[in-house]
């Protein structure tokens, strides 16, 4: 399941083709009501307030090139309260490890 909130770049036919053609369940959010998606709307309030806000893009390469950067920081480096204090990629490979010790265990 897809969520998104009911913004325009998110309505248009080529989306509703697009999740249509892949037999995907999308969810709206109700309008006026960003909580209900609340970790997306985190997610983005950062990466607006640390990297887009920071930058000026010359063009699309330097826009990806600087934005691959800060993602690579967000998921490598930097630690998440929401984990435990893990990166992202340190949660995604205890989890892996954690699954197969469990299925050695059986």
């Amino acid at each position: 399941m897809i969520v998104t909130d009911n913004g325009t770049e998110l309505t248009s036919n080529a989306i509703l083709k697009w999740q249509q053609d892949r037999s995907l369940e999308w969810h709206y959010i109700a309008p006026g009501k960003p909580m209900q998606n609340g970790f997306v709307e985190s997610f983005n309030g950062r990466l607006r307030d640390e990297c887009l806000n920071e930058h000026l893009f010359s063009n699309y390469r330097h826009a990806r090139q600087i934005i691959e950067e800060w993602t690579n920081d967000y998921n490598l480096n930097r630690p998440h309260t929401s984990l435990d204090g893990l990166t992202p990629y340190e949660f995604t490979t205890q989890s892996m490890k954690d699954q197969n010790l469990n299925r050695a265990n059986l």
